[in-house]
């Protein structure tokens, strides 16, 4: 294990226990649920759009769940302000492993994709492209 690596397992836990934007929008754009069953984790996340419909102005997320799962959460909130939603989701599980900085197992792996998942689940909801209740890693 490198210097590098001990740095980012750092930014994990102070995401973890520290986490941006940890809370509920009051009038979100649009709002998703999703679930972890395997871990237990569950995210929330709230998004506001600027007035182009297109830009992500703010971002929120609730919920419990292991450090993996809370840390990407708040690292995605504090990342996808000022992104498309198009850039959203163009997103894959690659952009969250690199954004998380350390190698992630692959019993983890759908704990670190969670909040990608709600989020873009979220936007294509809005867009009328998906209809899902909750969103959920063992689809």
């Amino acid at each position: 294990m490198g210097l590098g690596s001990d740095m980012y397992r750092q930014q994990i836990l102070d995401h973890y226990k520290n986490p941006r934007n940890y809370g509920e929008i009051e009038d979100p754009t649009f709002t998703h649920i999703g679930e972890n069953p395997m871990c237990g984790d569950e995210i929330r996340m709230d998004v506001v759009l600027e007035d182009d419909e297109e830009t992500i102005e703010r971002v929120a997320f609730s919920g419990d769940g292991c450090a993996i799962s809370q840390a990407s959460a708040s690292m995605l909130s504090t990342k996808l302000p000022g992104t498309t939603i198009e850039e959203l989701l163009e997103m894959d599980r690659d952009d969250v492993i690199d954004m998380l900085g350390v190698d992630i197992s692959p019993m983890r792996i759908k704990c670190a994709v969670l909040a990608e998942k709600v989020a873009q689940d979220g936007a294509e909801i809005y867009q009328g492209e998906l209809d899902v209740e909750k969103t959920t890693t063992e689809d």
